[in-house]
């Protein structure tokens, strides 16, 4: 059982670290070549709905950004 968890989060972190690339490479092909994915701006409105739920979104921010590991 513990191995199945352990192959499970595996997975996962490897897809997170996918996902985390991808979205960087979407930002620098965005800033190269003027924004052909709508890369930016998806963060940009991201960012801003946090920003529009001032104190509680940044509160979730940091409860995201914290329960994520740091390597």
């Amino acid at each position: 059982m513990n191995d199945a968890i352990a192959k499970i989060t595996g997975w996962i972190t490897q897809l997170t670290d996918l996902l985390i690339s991808l979205v960087v490479l979407g930002i620098i092909v965005g800033i190269l070549f003027n924004d052909p994915f709508g890369v930016i701006a998806g963060v940009g409105n991201l960012f801003s709905q946090i920003g529009d739920n001032g104190l509680a979104g940044l509160l979730v921010l940091y409860l995201v950004y914290m329960m994520y590991p740091n390597k």
